[in-house]
């Protein structure tokens, strides 16, 4: 499961309401970490979640779409994965420079 690959110190997750099970549930629970997951629309007992970090999730998935727009990113032309970060990186901070 995805839990392997998670960091030590991590505590909270958040994700979309295609993760809502109880099993993704307690094996977080199980790890002492916070599951901030909307319950689904069908679900009898819907369990609480912070919808405010829940909102900051929306910004990140905007941030990937604006990373996804620039063409070398978007099909990975580079075959070394410290040449692809240092792609975006580069496109990263040309972003991060638009905005202001």
């Amino acid at each position: 499961m995805f839990l392997a690959d998670l960091p030590d110190e991590t505590e909270e997750v958040i994700g979309d309401r295609g993760y809502d099970s109880n099993r993704i549930r307690l094996s977080l629970a199980e790890c002492n970490i916070t599951a901030c997951i909307p319950p689904k629309k069908n679900r009898k007992s819907k369990s609480p979640y912070n919808w405010h970090l829940y909102k900051k999730r929306h910004l990140i998935e905007n941030m990937f779409a604006e990373l996804k727009d620039w063409r070398r990113v978007a099909t990975r032309y580079d075959r070394c994965a410290h040449t692809f970060m240092s792609a975006i990186h580069i496109v990263a901070s040309f972003i991060f420079s638009l905005k202001e």
